[in-house]
């Protein structure tokens, strides 16, 4: 039997920067868990203990706690707060039932979304889209740039609008979401809802925002004429803590 495992970590937004690498292979002992890997760097890293209140972990693209045992090949991902198209997608999921997800670093075309959507029976198309404005806390906003843990960002963003369009009764949902630099004007990310009625649609529209902004591991990054800054949000309180 072994003494150690490697296991492969993965840090995204400031705390890539924190450690300076985006990812790095980590010989642990056999039977540590995520929450002494965590102690481990932040020993390494002052600014990972810093954050620590506000980190959540992931163990092979899904939410763990500091108490989860490390096998041999996982990956681990130290997740900071969230920040609260057309072209090719970097990744995508459409099912059987008409739903569409997907992270795309191409403008985002929200009218073909709804017409991919709509059928006979639809009596609304709800389109929300968040567009980047050129100005935050009072300083001009030159440009941002999101970037995110692509395969756990999709299964989530899926499983919001899976969850939402079963409690709101709705016909059909899209979600997608920008990845890379967008300028001012273009849309960060697009829901669009496709019911029979339009309270439905409406209510499925809010709800899947608010939960976009508190569970999907997508960061972004302000740029300033002065400087740049990761925006800093909050994860949603259901979910796993260290």
């Amino acid at each position: 039997m072994t003494d150690s495992v490697t296991i492969r970590v993965l840090f995204f937004g400031q705390l890539k920067d924190a450690t300076g690498c985006a990812e790095r292979s980590l010989e642990v002992e056999a039977g540590a868990t995520a929450g002494a890997v965590f102690d481990r760097l932040a020993g390494e890293h002052e600014r990972l203990g810093v954050l620590k209140a506000s980190i959540l972990m992931a163990v092979n693209q899904e939410f763990a706690t500091g108490g989860t045992v490390l096998r041999e090949g996982d990956e681990v991902a130290f997740l900071p707060p969230v920040s609260g198209g057309s072209g090719p997608w970097v990744a995508a999921i459409e099912g059987e039932d008409g739903h569409f997800f997907a992270l795309t670093r191409e403008r985002i075309d929200s009218a073909a979304l709804a017409a991919r959507l709509t059928r006979a029976s639809d009596g609304a198309v709800v389109t929300f889209e968040g567009v980047v404005r050129n100005n935050s806390g009072g300083r001009a906003t030159r440009f941002l740039d999101y970037e995110g843990y692509e395969p756990m960002a999709l299964k989530v963003i899926a499983e919001i609008g899976r969850e939402m369009a079963v409690w709101h009764r709705i016909g059909r949902l899209a979600i997608v979401h920008r990845l890379g630099r967008l300028e001012i004007g273009e849309a960060s990310v697009s829901v669009v809802v496709a019911s029979p009625h339009r309270a439905a649609a409406f209510d499925a529209v809010r709800e899947v925002m608010d939960l976009l902004k508190t569970r999907v591991p997508i960061w972004k990054k302000e740029h300033f004429e002065d400087g740049e800054v990761w925006v800093e949000g909050a994860w949603d309180a259901s979910l796993p803590r260290p």
